[in-house]
């Protein structure tokens, strides 16, 4: 898919000096959240403010129950995304709510009373994928039918590699949050990734740091092989 054909897509996260997303598998990233510095807590919701979208996977909403709106700074709140293979949202999630318009995206495995359940307060759910979501199809999507032009994802280690896998991220944005948790099954920024050999590693180019408040923040463009790198 050529990157005209779908939004220009930042990754950004909150992660310690070993990777990890949070303290331990099932936990909130929000525990750690609250060690961000103000300036940088204004940062992400500045870049929120920036997109048209953001996405976040089913099992974060599960976790975190996360809201996803702007609220430390002005701006509109941007279209809520979250790819979940069988319309499993927990009836009390936040994202159901009317701060922002959101979309449900499902295979078309999901069963028919999930799906109805979620139409009926109000969210757009769309079927894209036989079992699971089509992530370049919902790209698609988003940019030709909802005018979606810039979107961020602040997804969990399942959503990351894949939308890694699928080549569909342009940019990444790293928060830098001075500790390390450890553990071998605690999440990190991408899980999934299963290569044998260097060729298959996934290769970034650093485009700035700088210091937001007491955080490090590093920003990543993405290089896929011959394709280059993603434009700024």
């Amino acid at each position: 898919m050529a990157d005209h054909d779908r939004p220009h897509v930042l990754m950004m996260s909150e992660i310690t000096v070993d990777g990890k997303l949070t303290l331990r598998r099932g936990a909130s990233s929000k525990i750690l959240m609250k060690y961000m510095a103000p300036e940088t807590g204004v940062l992400l919701h500045q870049t929120r403010a920036e997109c048209d979208a953001i996405m976040v996977g089913a099992n974060t909403i599960r976790i975190d129950n996360s809201i996803l709106t702007v609220r430390l700074v002005e701006g509109k709140s941007p279209i809520r995304v979250i790819p979940s293979n069988l319309a499993d949202i927990p009836p009390d999630a936040n994202i159901l709510g009317p701060d922002a318009r959101t979309i449900i995206a499902v295979s078309e495995a999901a069963p028919a009373e999930r799906v109805a359940r979620l139409r009926e307060r109000g969210v757009d759910v769309i079927a894209v994928g036989e079992d699971y979501v089509d992530l370049p199809g919902l790209m698609r999507i988003l940019k030709e039918d909802y005018g979606v032009s810039r979107m961020m994802i602040e997804g969990g280690p399942t959503l990351n590699w894949s939308m890694l896998n699928h080549r569909l991220v342009d940019e990444i944005r790293l928060i830098h949050l001075p500790f390390i948790v450890g553990g071998a099954d605690t999440p990190s920024l991408v899980g999934g990734m299963r290569i044998e050999t260097e060729e298959e590693m996934i290769r970034l180019s650093l485009k700035r740091h700088f210091m937001c408040g007491s955080n490090l923040v590093t920003e990543w463009i993405l290089l896929y092989g011959d394709e280059g790198a993603g434009e700024a």
